[in-house]
């Protein structure tokens, strides 16, 4: 297991994985060396070209260290809002690069009585040991290699890939300056800045009580640019039936997990209108929306046919087909399998009156 793998370092594909675990329980010891009013606390240094010609060996030109809440997550489609348990972050920007990568993990004392501060990460490894010197700094030692990379990786890459990609050997023993808490979240900041006009996630804009309608007809010229494109017009949305369903069967502390929706389609060659339910959940900063038969007799399996929403920039909608989910064709014929063909494959959809979606 990667430490990326544990951290979801950002957006990727149809998927995002993001940052999940236990809240940390009110009676965790607090660590008062690194936070002594116990609020957060952020330790950080630049090192200038005068040192860093010094130690040719170390790849790092900047760390910072925060000992408090997650200060990397944004907002997602997950239905659970509860902080990270982890309580200690890392993030470090090699020369040269254009952003840090981080690590998170748990911070505590194996012995109460030792100064020196364990801090773990998943699959039982060491992201760093931590000590405060007489002066106030933070002594971050500890620090393997590998920090960014698979345990083993050393073998699998070889030696001139596995030094390439790693840490240097001058990586370690960094002694960092206290800083206020939000230096830190604007270094973490860096590592996936927040677009404003994405907005607040589709979770908080459509409510679990309340019908939406989204879609886009493309006209002839759109049709005429794109001629691999298949769909005419395309609809998304919740109304009674599926308010109704919910209301009976969902969760609304749970929201969007167990969502309906209903994407209503025609295309070029099809003026009939076809509808196609869907079953949601929330998945870091998406929708994962599963074909269901709700409004189908289906001969086949189609748990497979997957559809992704994402909020979009000013209140659109984005709607990822990665795979030949959408019922603008067949889901039970051999142009379903795989990835999709035609040029269907991402939509951009408009908020519009719920009478443009009535069935």
């Amino acid at each position: 297991m990667t430490s990326k793998t544990i951290v979801g370092a950002g957006l990727g594909g149809a998927l995002l994985a993001a940052v999940a675990g236990t809240a940390l329980a009110d009676d965790t010891p607090k660590l008062t060396e690194l936070s002594p009013d116990g609020k957060d606390a952020c330790f950080g240094r630049v090192y200038d070209a005068a040192h860093l010609k010094v130690h040719p060996n170390q790849k790092v030109g900047r760390i910072f260290f925060y000992y408090g809440s997650d200060p990397v997550s944004h907002p997602n489609e997950e239905p659970s809002s509860a902080p990270s348990g982890y309580n200690g972050f890392m993030a470090t920007t090699v020369r040269g690069a254009k952003k840090p990568e981080w690590v998170g993990g748990w911070c505590g004392k194996d012995d109460p009585q030792s100064g020196e501060i364990h801090c773990g990460m998943e699959c039982d490894r060491t992201m760093a040991l931590l000590n405060v010197d007489e002066t106030g700094r933070l002594i971050v030692s500890g620090v393997h290699r590998n920090l960014y990379l698979d345990a083993g990786a050393e073998d699998e890459l070889g030696e001139m890939e596995f030094t390439k990609q790693a840490l240097g050997t001058e990586d370690d023993g960094f002694r960092l300056d206290r800083m206020p808490a939000q230096t830190c979240k604007v270094e973490f900041a860096r590592i996936d800045p927040v677009d404003p006009a994405l907005g607040a996630p589709l979770r908080e804009r459509l409510k679990p009580d309340q019908p939406f309608c989204y879609g886009r007809d493309y006209d002839a010229a759109h049709l005429g640019s794109h001629p691999d494109q298949l769909t005419h017009t395309i609809r998304v949305f919740r109304g009674p039936i599926e308010l109704a369903s919910f209301a009976k069967d969902g969760d609304p502390t749970n929201w969007p997990s167990g969502a309906d929706i209903v994407v209503s389609v025609t295309t070029r060659h099809k003026p009939a209108e076809v509808t196609q339910s869907y079953s949601c959940e929330g998945e870091a900063d998406q929708w994962r929306c599963v074909a269901s038969g709700m409004t189908s007799d289906f001969s086949c399996d189609i748990a497979a046919r997957e559809i992704y929403l994402r909020r979009g920039a000013n209140g659109t909608m984005m709607l990822a087909n990665p795979n030949s989910s959408l019922p603008i064709i067949d889901l039970c014929s051999k142009a379903a399998g795989g990835e999709t063909a035609s040029d269907d494959k991402v939509y951009r959809l408009e908020p519009m009156p719920q009478a443009a979606c009535a069935p």
